[in-house]
């Protein structure tokens, strides 16, 4: 821009001119571009920058914040609208069902023992537990479990005086199946902890205190143990917490494999059982 004169504020203020006078922008604005040039000597302006600009940044800013706001309100309310559940929204911030029922299915058929007196599921197994340890039966609630087997002993019958529900120590072996994203054993059992106290414990509120979360091999394969205790209030019975073991065994190049141990703190003996089991706990071909 060569030529002296009138132009468009550079300052972007609407229907304002400033005066060019081919080396700098003159202090003084006009609406009117046809009126006298500043005198000799007119102070310079010093232009800011184009509020059309500004304004371009603004907007784009409020864009970014806007959809931040939907994507926040898509993820937080749109499962709730659409019956789902928020996945981790289970109590005690624990998984929730629709996140972890995929896969699950009548596990009873798979159910059984080996010649050599282990209890098997999927390619785990560990030595049949003895009295007051019950025979084994099949277990469907296990999450990306197909099929389950578990023995279990006796604690507290009918602890909540509905006639059919008993509370038990429990150790538990099942296949998980493959596909559900599990990059690792630790990752899954890291996914499986948080579900089981998500299906197994329904609504009551349950807070778990990790003791220990280590790598732990079992046959040369991978695998990853958490050692947990929970605590918990539940009316009617007496345990006010227990003691789980929770080891996931990478099996094969997409299989994982759920060793799963329960021992309310009414009956710490039982949990020299469950350590047993672990000890022994073998990976079948």
């Amino acid at each position: 821009m060569s030529n002296p004169g009138w132009y468009p504020d550079p300052g972007g203020q609407p229907g304002k001119f400033r005066y060019w006078d081919g080396t700098t922008w003159s202090a003084r604005l006009t609406s009117n571009p046809q009126e006298e040039p500043p005198g000799p000597g007119a102070e310079p302006a010093t232009v800011q920058p184009p509020r059309a600009n500004r304004k371009w940044w603004l907007a784009a800013l409020a864009a970014v914040v806007a959809v931040g706001a939907l994507i926040w309100l898509v993820v937080r309310f749109l499962p709730g609208q659409l019956g789902a559940d928020d996945p981790w929204g289970a109590p005690g911030g624990h998984a929730s069902a629709s996140l972890c029922t995929a896969g699950v299915q009548n596990s009873t058929a798979r159910a059984r023992t080996t010649v050599d007196g282990r209890l098997t599921a999927g390619n785990l197994s560990f030595p049949l537990l003895g009295d007051p340890w019950q025979a084994p039966e099949g277990d469907n609630r296990v999450p990306f479990g197909t099929y389950a087997v578990m023995q279990e002993a006796l604690d507290q019958a009918d602890y909540d005086g509905t006639g059919g529900h008993n509370w038990v120590s429990s150790v538990l072996l099942s296949d998980l199946i493959s596909g559900d994203g599990f990059a690792n054993s630790q990752t899954a059992a890291e996914t499986v902890m948080k579900c089981v106290l998500g299906l197994y414990y329904d609504d009551y509120q349950v807070e778990r205190n990790d003791i220990s979360a280590k790598a732990h091999s079992v046959d040369g394969h991978d695998g990853w143990l958490i050692e947990s205790q929970l605590s918990f209030d539940i009316p009617g019975l007496k345990a006010k917490g227990e003691r789980v073991l929770l080891l996931v065994v990478q099996t094969d190049t997409d299989s994982f494999g759920l060793f799963y141990a329960s021992v309310p703190d009414t009956q710490p003996d039982r949990l020299v059982d469950a350590r047993r089991a672990l000890s022994e706990l073998r990976v079948e071909k």
